[in-house]
């Protein structure tokens, strides 16, 4: 953990940043679904601007998530206070993380694709990137909410 960090503004005994990291999650998960439906009804502007939009509250997401994980380490469920959940949980992380990592690679190369106006190596890499990118913003959303809410640490009394 780096003390400096832990003890400047932005890091508070309680950080804000996995509720910020989630909110982005689930605000990347809304933009993309409006992306999806903007290009079902040709609106190829505003299906741009989506995606764009998408892109940028991912690049933020990351910056996020890694100041987090740089500041505090990660974050373990309590596997003896929840053990059914538990295998739930890293079963979803099994597919989360691998999946995290390819999505930054497929949305460049879609994006790039979508730029050069390339259409049909667009839609292709699109219909690889969509669902990926789908999955891992709403994982990324259920993975707090097991951590934070459903399935908090026990409190010791």
């Amino acid at each position: 953990m780096n003390e400096t960090l832990m003890n400047s503004s932005l890091f508070l005994a309680d950080s804000v940043l996995p509720h910020v990291n989630a909110s982005l999650n689930a605000l990347a998960t809304l933009v993309l679904i409006a992306g999806y439906v903007l290009i079902r009804y040709r609106m190829e502007t505003a299906h741009k601007v989506a995606m764009l939009s998408c892109f940028v509250i991912s690049i933020i997401f990351l910056g996020c998530y890694l100041t987090y994980h740089y500041g505090y380490g990660h974050t373990t469920f309590d596997r003896q206070a929840y053990p059914v959940a538990a295998i739930c949980y890293y079963i979803l992380l099994a597919t989360h993380i691998p999946l995290a990592i390819t999505v930054p690679v497929l949305a460049i190369i879609t994006i790039y694709y979508g730029f050069r106006d390339n259409r049909e190596k667009h839609k292709k890499m699109a219909r690889w990137t969509f669902p990926i990118w789908l999955y891992v913003s709403v994982t990324g959303v259920l993975v707090y909410f097991m951590i934070y809410w459903w399935f908090p640490p026990a409190i010791e009394i």
